[in-house]
């Protein structure tokens, strides 16, 4: 059947908004990633004496090295709702929790195990605590679970003079 004019022009942009919106999925997906990498949290007390730190990962006879500059961390606090509605709105604000935090970006992180080994230093650089672990990167879906994963991460912790992975 041939259509013509208004109708044909409003059948047209429904099938444009019906492949848009697939496509738009499809995009997110694509569009979104994660660098591959090691978070380092240190919780208080220790991380009031904590300024730096040197980072060494190794898996397959490979080593890596990165420096850590720490900043302060922070944690959500939520906000109030404007109503009680299921589509109410609601927020959060990021409130200073004594900790700190910073990130080693490492290109070449597997999703195998790997061996941290971190020598973290006062603000004047003298070392404070040494720690070594072994830990497993695992791959990250920042799109989501229905999205190709992204790049390996892994998170760990120093609280209370000890090394742990989150």
């Amino acid at each position: 059947m041939r259509t013509t004019g208004a109708i044909g022009a409003l059948a047209a942009g429904v099938t444009v908004l019906v492949t848009g919106a697939h496509c738009g999925t499809v995009e997110a997906c694509a569009l979104m990633g994660s660098l591959p990498g090691i978070r380092v949290d240190v919780r208080p007390p220790d991380a009031a004496q904590i300024g730096s730190a040197a980072l060494r990962v190794c898996w397959d006879g490979y080593c890596d090295k990165a420096k850590l500059e720490f900043r302060p961390s922070s944690t959500s606090v939520p906000l109030p709702c404007e109503g009680d509605e299921p589509d109410a709105v609601c927020g959060a604000s990021a409130s200073p929790d004594g900790g700190k935090t910073a990130f080693a970006k490492l290109r070449e992180l597997p999703e195998e195990p790997v061996e941290i080994m971190i020598d973290f230093a006062d603000a004047d650089g003298d070392g404070v605590v040494g720690a070594r672990l072994r830990v497993t990167p695992e791959a990250t879906y920042p799109a989501g679970p229905d999205c190709p994963k992204s790049e390996p991460q892994v998170r760990v912790v120093l609280e209370n003079g000890k090394l742990t992975e989150r």
